[in-house]
Parts: structure tokens; sequence; C-alpha cells
């Protein structure tokens, strides 16, 4: 960069040549001391100068680089954190940072993703035998050195020894760059370790591998939510470095692998020993809601509280103290929030809200500022998130015709602002008045404007399938989808167009029918489940295997004993359960090593309306309002309550919490590690009354405190959780 008139001729002695950069701290430059050596000297920015707090994480930074001065990082050379314009001079590193490189030239390939693995975790161990937590591992702050990489700047980082009463923690500051930050930057950040910066480590991986973080979004609130709580999209990255990722990635800090033990996994394929198991509910990596009874497919949708807040300050180079919610994470409302609840319109009578005919909601999803449902009678609506306008719906069939309607309607997912939706309607074939066909098909529709991008058809006639998490799993690429007829084959519809980018046959479609299969999707995977039937019909095996996003090829397969379907994935484990009547075991599935192992439950369960995993935990709930809390790492009874909550739907979970609600609205907040019931509220009547006399069909979505209540017909509600 060409120096500028207000830049300084020389800073501390050493000569300006040029500038390399501006940071949310000050100015880079390029300079050269009086021997001649080429060095990068930072000048804070000059409103900055006069913050006495500034001054003292100046200082601080240039302490801490002090410290871990060595091979994987730029030596200090000289500094003056005292200066009118405090400064840092270190040794110049020649080449680019990897964020210029791989914008410029692409994704590294293996071998130099190997290496920079490699020379990160070095790096890293030395950092952190220094006593230092660098806290703010991003692509620009690593140098494409011709001996390896180095790190630099540790202008947010910390002497991993400070007491907690250090005065520049103790407020909850989030300091950090979104995409790359650790969940406990954001839910805890005075209580930042070492074990920040695998994280960190890890995110910095996927961007070299594949162009873009592992958690990126449409915005910073989103951003910050897949970071806390989300799955990451690892699609693009070699296979010999997904186990090194994953571990990176876990949620739990001390989930997360020392340097050395990484440096060995590199070496050797393998870690050093066994690991320490966190066992607490909360402690394992989030994951969707799911369930067995009744075969719909729910959703955890809680959300990171603050997240706006946290992000967007950090994003500006400043730091923001945060506030706590009610149930101990960081807490916050989306923009303009005030309480509310609404009926959606009725697509089948015009413009009226009369709330007649149709069904209940079977999911709700939250993108951006929008919450998008759907149910029996919509293809999908959308609700804004802050006052609830309802500002478009869409039906099933555009065109009914007297012998044909619309039935079906779900959300599959939500990708970046643009709702994945599955519907299904009846039409008349040509030339033909007395038949009437079913038409399944999906659409990306945008969250906010509800303009639609694609529509695919999935299937026509009677064979076909469609509708529920069994049959279409949303990821980063698009929707896996069950394709055809006769549903003989699995597809992935392109997320930009909708057109089948690949597809493989399902194993046991065609006229034997001696099987059934489906899919299912758990922490950002894909699975296809296949079960073989015995005498009768009974499935007596199910075979799963994890699909290859970018081929749709199984990477591996397994096969074990029963009917399984997924719950999900907790603690790099699927978690499967038997469709039997009465529920004795789980079975895990470790999605490294791919072993099973078949718990026990120490209580045999029956005549349950759903079983559910949520925040780590297995949740039975029974139409009384009983909820029946389990371990799936141990089978171990955790706790029973009686939720006071009648036909209660999938349940919505933090770390702290369990929410339930009735058809009718009537909510529960659960202590997750008692069950005791903490607050209620009751049922409503505003709603109008659903067809189906079931359990609530939707799981609540929670965003920051904000909680959404699907109820009623077509109806939604919101409270903040603080006030519960």
């Amino acid at each position: 960069m060409a120096l500028r008139d207000s830049d300084p001729a020389d800073v501390g002695g050493y000569r300006i040549e040029d500038r390399l950069g501006t940071g949310g701290m000050g100015v880079v430059y390029l300079a050269r001391s009086a021997s001649g050596r080429r060095l990068a000297l930072k000048v804070v920015h000059a409103q900055y100068a006069d913050d006495d707090e500034f001054r003292a994480r100046f200082s601080r930074e240039v302490s801490a680089a002090r410290q871990v001065s060595g091979a994987f990082t730029a030596p200090v050379v000289d500094a003056d954190a005292d200066a009118p314009h405090p400064w840092m001079a270190t040794l110049y590193i020649p080449g680019e940072d990897l964020g210029t490189h791989v914008r410029r030239h692409g994704s590294l390939s293996p071998h130099r993703l190997r290496e920079l693995a490699a020379g990160l975790a070095e790096a890293l161990r030395d950092i952190h035998r220094a006593g230092v937590v660098h806290r703010d591992l991003k692509p620009a702050n690593v140098m494409l050195a011709e001996d390896g990489p180095r790190v630099i700047d540790f202008g947010v980082s910390r002497a991993a020894d400070l007491a907690p009463a250090d005065a520049l923690t103790q407020t909850g500051r989030v300091m950090g760059t979104p995409p790359f930050m650790s969940p406990e930057q954001f839910t805890s950040p005075n209580e930042v370790g070492p074990a920040t910066d695998i994280f960190s480590l890890g995110a910095v991986l996927v961007y070299a591998a594949t162009r873009r973080g592992p958690f990126d979004s449409a915005n910073p609130w989103e951003t910050a939510t897949k970071v806390v709580e989300g799955v990451p999209e690892l699609d693009g990255l070699p296979d010999g470095l997904l186990p090194f990722v994953r571990l990176c990635l876990e949620k739990h800090p001390k989930s997360r692998p020392s340097p050395d033990e990484l440096l060995t996994l590199l070496r050797e394929g393998r870690l050093p020993g066994p690991r320490p198991d966190p066992a607490s509910p909360g402690s394992a990596t989030p994951d969707a809601t799911a369930q067995v009874r009744p075969r719909r497919r729910g959703r955890r949708g809680w959300l990171l509280a603050g997240a706006v807040t946290a992000v967007l300050a950090a994003l500006a180079g400043t730091t923001v103290a945060v506030t706590r919610g009610g149930d101990g994470a960081p807490g916050n409302l989306p923009a303009g929030w005030h309480a509310w609840h609404r009926q959606s319109k009725d697509p089948t009578a015009g413009d009226s809200d009369s709330g007649t005919g149709g069904s209940a909601f079977n999911r709700c999803a939250a993108t951006g500022a929008s919450l998008v449902c759907a149910g029996d009678t919509l293809m999908a609506t959308r609700f804004a998130l802050a006052d609830g306008r309802n500002t478009w719906t869409y039906p099933l069939d555009p065109t009914p015709s007297d012998n044909g309607g619309g039935f079906g309607g779900t959300v599959i997912g939500t990708h970046g602002g643009v709702a994945y939706v599955w519907g299904a309607d009846d039409h008349t074939p040509k030339n033909d008045t007395d038949t009437s066909l079913t038409r399944y098909s999906i659409q990306a529709v945008r969250a906010d404007t509800g303009k639609v991008l694609w529509r695919t058809v999935t299937g026509d006639g009677d064979k076909a399938d469609g509708g529920d998490g069994s049959y279409a799993v949303a990821t980063a690429r698009g929707v896996v989808t069950v394709l055809g007829d006769r549903g003989e084959s699995y597809a992935l519809l392109d997320a930009l167009d909708g057109k089948v980018r690949w597809k493989h046959p399902l194993r046991y479609s065609g006229a034997d029918d001696r099987g059934a299969c489906q899919l299912s999707g758990a922490a950002g995977r894909v699975y296809v489940l296949c079960g073989s039937f015995g005498k009768g019909y009974h499935v007596v095996r199910t075979s799963i295997a994890q699909l290859d996003p970018a081929t749709g090829r199984p990477r591996w397969t397994v096969t074990a004993k029963g009917a399984l379907s997924v719950l999900g994935e907790s603690d790099g484990h699927l978690v499967l359960t038997d469709a039997a009547d009465t529920l004795r075991t789980l079975t895990l599935l470790d999605v490294s090593s791919h072993i099973l192992t078949a718990v026990k439950l120490s209580h045999a369960e029956s005549a349950m309306s759903g079983v559910y995993l949520a925040g780590g935990t297995v949740y039975l709930t029974f139409t009384s309002g009983s909820v029946h809390a389990f371990s799936p790492r141990t089978g171990r009874l955790l706790w029973r309550s009686n939720s006071t909550v009648e036909q209660p739907g999938p349940p919505t979970a933090t770390s702290t919490r369990l929410y339930l609600a009735s058809p009718t609205g009537r909510l529960a907040a659960l202590d997750a590690a008692t069950g005791k019931v903490l607050a209620t509220l009751p049922g409503r009547d505003d709603g109008g009354t659903a067809d189906s006399t079931g359990p609530a069909g939707a799981a609540l979505v929670r965003v920051g405190d904000a909680l959404y209540v699907p109820y009623g017909l077509r109806s939604v509600f919101t409270v903040n959780t603080r006030d519960l």
C-alpha cells in the first residue's frame, strides 16, 4: 500500500517505508532499522491513544508477544506502550497472510493443508507453553512464510494464568473475529482458555480448504448462532483432515485436544491414549431435536442470546459487556421485538383470518429476521420475528380443482436466509377427469421476501414419497431428497437452482419389497438408513450409511440389529433408537471409529408419544404430560417429571432449561438438571382449534431470549424467556 501524507516518516527511530495494512487497533507499516533489517511496525489508531484501558490492552499485547517470540511467531524487536501513539515492531515476515493467499489463489492443496495444520499446532503448543492464549487466530493472523506458517498479532491475547479478577476480562467482554471465535468466547468470555485457540485452528483450516468458514452465514446474528450451537459445514475438507478438524471444533472446551495431541493425530493417525469425556448435558455438541413417535421431524430452535450485540461490537473492533439471560446464556431479543401472537392467513379463504379448517403447523424454523412455518394447509408462511407480521403465505396447491386439494407442507430446513419447504398437492392428469394423483415438490423460498427461487417436483403418484425428515434433509449444498415416482432414488437438489447434481438408487426399492430406506440428518451430515425385512415384514436389521455430500456415495456403512431411527448426534456419537413399542436400549454409533454400542436403559419405557434428543439428553414424552430424561451415554434415568403440559410436542432445550408446549399453547419451563417445573403459561383459545387431536407437532423455536410457540390453527405466540 502506498504511504499517505498523514503517515509518519519514522516511529521510534525506525524509518517508515510502506503501509502493510490497517486493522481494528491500528496501522501496520513496513519499517527499516538502522542496520537495514525490515520490520512490521504497528501503530495504534489515534482515537485509542487517550484510552487508558486500551493502553493497558496494548501493553498486554506487547508482553504476550515477547513471551512467545520463537520459530512459529514474529519475534518482537522493540515497542513503546507509553508513547503518544503506542507502537510495537516485530520482525517482518515476507509472504502473504493466509486470508489474502486464499482469496488470490484459491484453496490450499491437501499436502499444504496438512503442513498448515502441523505448523499451527506447533505454534499453539509454544504459545500455550508460554502461558498465553491468542484468542484471535484467524486467516489474517497467519503468515505463510517460506519455512512454515507464523502466527502474528496478539492484540486480544491474555496470559492464561491471569486471575479472574483481571479488570480487562471481568465484565464479560467479547473479543475476537466472529467466524473464527469459539463458543465460549460468546457465552463466557471471561473464562476463555487455551482450548479456544484450538477451536479457531479448526475454523482456519476449513477456510484454507474451502474458501469459507465452517459457520459462515448471511449476517452476524446467524454466524454467532452457528458458532455456539450449530454444526460446522465441512464439505470440501479432505477426508484425512476430517478427524483433526472435528476434534478442534468440539463445542465443549474440554472435548478439544491439546496441540501435542493434534500433532500425534497427524503423525500417527490416532490420539495418544483415552480422552476425558464431559458428561454434563450441556457439554455435548448441540444437535437438532429429533423424534421417533409420532413420525415428524422436530427441531431444537434455541439460538444464541446476545449474539447480535456481541458480534456487531466485535466486527467494529470494540468490546461489549454481555448481559446474561434467565437460563444462564447471554441475553438479548431480536431488534424491535415485543410480545405478540398471530395467526397466518388462510390461503384457501382469500384474505380471511377466520381460522376455519386446516391443521396446526408441523414445523417452524428461524433464519435472519424471519420465522417460517408450514402445516397441512400451507406450503409455508412467514412471520417477522420482531412483531409477528405475516408478510407472505403460500398454499400447497396454487390452482386447486374440484376433485383435488393439497396436504402435507413442512419446512425441511433453512440455510443463509433461504427456507426449503416441501408440499404435496392433488392434481388431475390431462384427459382424465376421474383420477387424482399426488405430486410432491420441494421449493426454495427467500425467507424475508417470499420469493420462490426454484421448485422441483420430486415424485408423482401414490407410490412417491416425501414430507418429513425421513425423506428430505437440508444441507449447505441444497436438499438431499428421495426422488422418483416410486421413491426409487435419492438425489441432491442444488441450492442455487434446484437441479439434480447427483442421484443414486435406494437399495431396497423394487418389486421384491423386502426392505425400506429413509434419509436422516444429524450434526450437518446426511445418512441413509435401510431396514431389511424378516418374517411378517418386521425389520430385523438396519444398515446406516453416511453420505459424502459432494458425490452422494456412502463414506462408510455399518449394520445393526433392529429397526433403528436416528435421534441425532451427541458427543461424537449418532444416537439411534428402535421403533419397538417398548424402549429398552439405545444404540450409539461412533461417527469416527464406526463402533456400535448398545446402551441398556435403566428403566424400560412404553406408551411414549415421542422420543427426542435435545441438548445431549434423551427425552421421552407422554400424552399425560409426563417427561422422562435419560443419559444417552449410560442409559441412566436422570429424572421424571409431570410437566403439566398435556400432549406435549417436541421439546426445546438449553443447557439449563427444557421448554414444552401443548397443542393449545400451554407452555412449561423445566429445570434441565432436575425436571422441576420452573414456570408455566396457560393455553390459548385465540388461534382456533386444529383438526389434529394428537400431540403438538412443531418444536418451539428460540432466538436469543425470544421463544416462539406454534399452537392452535396456524398460530404462533412469543414470550421473553427471562420473564418466565
